[in-house]
């Protein structure tokens, strides 16, 4: 019986030597305990060991920014990384490139939607009739008016993407060129003047319908294209 206890307490002071410590996690990875704060690297050692004064810019309330003591944060800033000089710079040799293949020569590579010999996906694709696409043509791309949001303009009034921008009845747009179409509601405006960059034909239509104008605006310069 007392060799029993004896073993029994050999076997707990046992895993209790091997028992993960506050550093160790129940998966095996060193861990640092929950109270402690995360560091990062500074890759500028110069500035990482000039503590004192980053320790003084960070004093807002007794600093005053100058020209002469403005600073990018420790770490914001990185070096270009050199490649092909050795490596020890971390990209020497085949500068990341690899050994062999196409894209590991001099030169452009591939070019744009080429896919290796096999069809690519621009010449599988259906097209529109009278609507040439892939390499070497582009869409225009205009920001949309709509003839509902010219029913705040007043009778005898010029209207214009800017002048609806300032009354708020558009929103700011990414687009310089600006086209006007038929929205879903009706447009009631008589009598106005209205300057795009380009205008659908049934928009046109029903503008000049009501007595008003359509005027054409140079993509480039804004001004009024004379009829």
């Amino acid at each position: 019986m007392f060799l029993r206890s004896v073993v029994a307490l050999a076997l707990v002071a046992s895993s209790a030597a091997f028992s993960p410590s506050s550093f160790t996690s129940s998966n095996g990875l060193n861990t640092k305990t929950a109270g402690s704060t995360m560091t990062m690297k500074i890759f500028d050692w110069k500035r990482r060991g000039d503590t004192a004064t980053i320790e003084r810019l960070n004093d807002v309330e007794n600093t005053e920014f100058q020209f002469d003591n403005l600073a990018s944060h420790p770490g914001s800033r990185q070096r270009k990384k050199r490649k092909g000089r050795g490596i020890a710079a971390g990209q020497g040799a085949t500068c990341g490139f690899g050994m062999r293949g196409q894209k590991s020569r001099s030169g452009p590579g591939v070019r744009a939607g080429f896919e290796g010999g096999q069809q690519p996906l621009y010449r599988r694709l259906p097209k529109f009739v009278g609507r040439p696409t892939g390499p070497g043509h582009s869409k225009t791309t205009y920001n949309i008016i709509k003839l509902d949001e010219l029913n705040n303009v007043a009778a005898g009034e010029t209207v214009n993407f800017d002048s609806l921008r300032t009354s708020g009845d558009v929103t700011k747009s990414k687009l310089d060129i600006h086209k006007v179409v038929v929205g879903k509601n009706e447009f009631t405006a008589k009598d106005i003047t209205v300057q795009a960059h380009a205008f659908t034909a049934s928009a046109k239509a029903a503008i000049e319908g009501a007595g008003g104008k359509c005027q054409l605006l140079k993509r480039t310069t804004g001004e009024v294209i004379e009829a």
